[in-house]
C-alpha cells in the first residue's frame, strides 16, 4: 500500500452476516481495509459470498485509490437492499486489488458476527483501544450551576481518538434529576447505550448521559454506570473546570 491510512490486512477472525435471517456471507479468511482515522471495512472473498442472493444494482462510482466501484442489490426471498454490497475492478498501480472480494453497507444488513458475538456500528479497528481504569480523581460534573453527580471514585475509559470519559456510579449522581429518555445507540466497542435527559427546574437537557446496562464481555468495567457528554456539562476535576472537547458530539 502507499501509506498505512487504507491498509487491506487480513484478518484472522470469522465474520458472518445476515439478512432476513439467512447468512449471506461466512468467512474465516477475511480481509480488513483499515488505517487510523478510517472506518474500517470487512471484505469477504467471493467464494464465501452468497452471490446467488446479489443482482446486478443500478449504481457505479470511482472508488478512488480502490478502483471502479460496482455496486449490487441484495434479494433474500421477498426482502431486498438496494445497492446494499460492492466490488471493485481496475484499480490503480500499487494498489490491492480488491477485485475478488465483495463489502457490505453494514447498516442495510440484519446483523454481523464476529465469530459468535454480534457486532455494532461497524467492524471493529484494530488501531484503536479501549481501556477503563479505576480512578480516585475528584471528578464533578455540573448542569446549569446544578451539581448533579460528584464521586472520587470514577472510573475513566479512554478510548483512541476520542476524549477521556468519566463514568459515574449512580450512587454519585443525583438520579432524581435524570428522566429516562427513548434513544438508544451502539458502538462497536461497548455495546448498547441507553441515555437519559436531565431535569433542572423547569428545563430539559436531552440525552446528556448515556449508560451501558449490558456491555460487551471486552469493556465489564462500565456496566451500570453513568457517563456525561464532556462536550455539553461543564465537568470539574478538583477545583479545575475541564475545557469541553471538540467532538462530533459538540
Amino acid at each position: 500500500m502507499a501509506d498505512r491510512h487504507s491498509q487491506f490486512i487480513p484478518s484472522p477472525r470469522r465474520v458472518r452476516v445476515l439478512f432476513n435471517k439467512e447468512v449471506i456471507a461466512d468467512s474465516k479468511a477475511m480481509m480488513l481495509l483499515a488505517g487510523p482515522g478510517r472506518i474500517p471495512v470487512y471484505y469477504f472473498p467471493k467464494g464465501d459470498v452468497r452471490t446467488d442472493l446479489l443482482q446486478p444494482g443500478n449504481r457505479e462510482a470511482d472508488g478512488g485509490r480502490r478502483g471502479e466501484a460496482q455496486f449490487w442489490h441484495v434479494q433474500v426471498g421477498e426482502a431486498g437492499a438496494e445497492n446494499a454490497a460492492y466490488t471493485f475492478r481496475n484499480p490503480p498501480a500499487g494498489e490491492p486489488d480488491l477485485s475478488g472480494h465483495v463489502a457490505f453497507e453494514w447498516g442495510k444488513m440484519e446483523a454481523w458476527y464476529e465469530e459468535d458475538d454480534e457486532v455494532y456500528v461497524h467492524a471493529r479497528d484494530p488501531y484503536k483501544r479501549v481501556d477503563v481504569l479505576n480512578s480516585s480523581r475528584h471528578i464533578k460534573v455540573v448542569i446549569a450551576d446544578t451539581v448533579v453527580g460528584e464521586t472520587r471514585r470514577p472510573r475513566l475509559l479512554f478510548e483512541t481518538g476520542l476524549p477521556t470519559r468519566y463514568y459515574i456510579l449512580k450512587a454519585d449522581v443525583r438520579m432524581a434529576l435524570l428522566e429516562k429518555s427513548d434513544t438508544v445507540t451502539r458502538c462497536p466497542y461497548k455495546g448498547e447505550a441507553h441515555y437519559y435527559s436531565v431535569r433542572i427546574g423547569g428545563e430539559l437537557h436531552r440525552d446528556l448521559v448515556w449508560s451501558y446496562p449490558y456491555p460487551i464481555l471486552d469493556c465489564p468495567k462500565i456496566e451500570g454506570l453513568l457517563c456525561f457528554f464532556n462536550e455539553k456539562v461543564d465537568i470539574y476535576e478538583g477545583d479545575q473546570l475541564q475545557p469541553r472537547p471538540e467532538t462530533p458530539w459538540s
